[in-house]
């Protein structure tokens, strides 16, 4: 048995039906090992999406929509599936090739993030979906429970705040994209009419956004 299939094993709880599908998962644009994981990222997608939107239905039987969506955005987030990524022990198991691995590829929220969606991918067609959910509400829990009220996005916090002033539109710029491909960092800058601006770094257009958001909302908060 490979490292990956005992990785997988041990991380689904079974043996899973088909080994190829979880390594495929697993499986970088830029090594040579085989099929890669994008066709499964787009599928994990999706059943994380309703993992998650029919959790929360059940959880929080009172909220409107607007909050469950704000839930919602949050915990399908590529940061938070990167932080789960890191916490199952993922980045040693991605295969790579030999620069981006060089690269730390395998520590990029990108990519941790879309290899725990081709994860899901495989594992819904492996399992079934209530192998997926539950694999979902195991890891996602600690996000979950921490959620006391229904957190606003930055993005959607500064659009609330500008618009309470009367100062318009947020607009988003990107300023530069640098590094490899397969590692890319963005830097964004976002600004408010009257209202400042902020610019701010990281590994996808939207995270990158989602920062510089943070960092101006702050500084109007004040």
């Amino acid at each position: 048995m490979s490292a990956i299939d005992t990785f997988v094993a041990t991380l689904i709880g079974t043996q899973p039906r088909d080994p190829a599908l979880f390594a495929r998962a697993m499986t970088h644009g830029s090594s040579s090992a085989g099929e890669t994981y994008e066709r499964l990222e787009f599928l994990g997608d999706r059943v994380l999406g309703l993992a998650i939107a029919a959790w929360l239905y059940e959880r929080f039987p009172s909220e409107p929509e607007g909050k469950l969506s704000r839930r919602y955005n949050v915990l399908v987030a590529r940061e938070t599936c990167g932080e789960i990524g890191r916490t199952i022990g993922l980045p040693a198991h991605i295969r790579l090739g030999k620069q981006a691995r060089d690269d730390r590829a395998n520590m990029s929220d990108n990519v941790i993030g879309d290899v725990v969606e081709a994860l899901l991918g495989a594992l819904y067609l492996d399992q079934g979906q209530p192998a997926a959910d539950a694999f979902v509400r195991a890891h996602w829990a600690p996000y979950l429970d921490e959620q006391r009220g229904a957190p606003v996005h930055p993005k959607s916090g500064l659009q609330e705040v500008a618009a309470a002033r009367n100062l318009g539109t947020p607009t988003y710029e990107l300023i530069a994209r640098v590094g490899a491909h397969h590692a890319p960092t963005f830097r964004v800058k976002v600004s408010v009419a009257r209202g400042g601006e902020a610019e701010a770094e990281g590994t996808s257009k939207q995270e990158a956004e989602t920062a510089a958001a943070a960092i101006l909302l702050e500084k109007m908060k004040k």
